[in-house]
């Protein structure tokens, strides 16, 4: 089979490597360059002619935006895929304008992340069903017909317990480090994955990492 030979760019190093896990995880899919900027993005798309660049919008350098604009003016065979916390239409519409082939929010599971990917590399739009209607309804977009659904709210030591599981702490050091005793540990950690559909520590780890939780700065 061949993989889709994908670049990360990303200012944020944890992200990147958790993004890369993913995606290699993937038997259809391979990360083949990293880049901590625009510029770098830019240039090292250039260079290894990727298939698909997964782009966040705020990074130094040179933003999401203007890297976009110039891959494609360069490498218009690469597609551009946007990952960011940016809900607001005006980040929608300046990036598809520019040349992205799909938006998708870092708030959503890592398998929203994967089927995007995957409908931009055979030349469909994505959008982010999570998108606000008056955002993601535009007209000549064409929408996945799934529906997203809003995530369950989970309670401060639920988020609590999930980000320390995310960051790679047992349950008997999570215990010990908010002084809670392993079993109450495990409940909240349980009733946690249960809201989100979580089943292992890699969907944690994958849901964490969109959510934020995992960066370096």
């Amino acid at each position: 089979m061949t993989k889709l030979r994908i670049l990360l760019a990303d200012d944020h190093e944890t992200v990147r490597e958790g993004l890369k896990t993913i995606l290699n995880a993937q038997s259809d899919m391979e990360v083949i360059a990293e880049a901590p900027d625009g510029r770098s993005a830019v240039e090292r798309t250039h260079l290894l002619q990727p298939d698909i660049v997964i782009m966040d919008v705020s990074m130094p350098v040179m933003n999401g935006l203007r890297a976009t604009q110039a891959i494609k003016e360069t490498c218009p065979s690469a597609k551009v895929l946007t990952l960011t916390r940016h809900a607001e239409e005006g980040y929608l519409q300046q990036l598809m304008r520019a040349g992205a082939s799909g938006y998708v929010l870092k708030q959503s599971r890592a398998t929203e992340v994967l089927h995007a990917i995957r409908a931009v590399a055979t030349g469909g739009t994505y959008l982010d069903p999570h998108l606000p209607r008056r955002v993601g309804g535009r007209p000549g977009t064409q929408v996945p017909a799934k529906t997203g659904h809003a995530r369950p709210t989970l309670s401060n030591r639920e988020e609590e317990v999930l980000r320390l599981v995310a960051w790679g702490y047992s349950n008997k050091e999570i215990a010990a480090r908010l002084d809670l005793s392993v079993k109450t540990i495990e409940t909240h950690k349980a009733n946690a994955a249960q809201k989100l559909g979580l089943t292992n520590r890699i969907e944690i780890v994958s849901f964490a990492l969109l959510q934020g939780w995992l960066r370096d700065s």
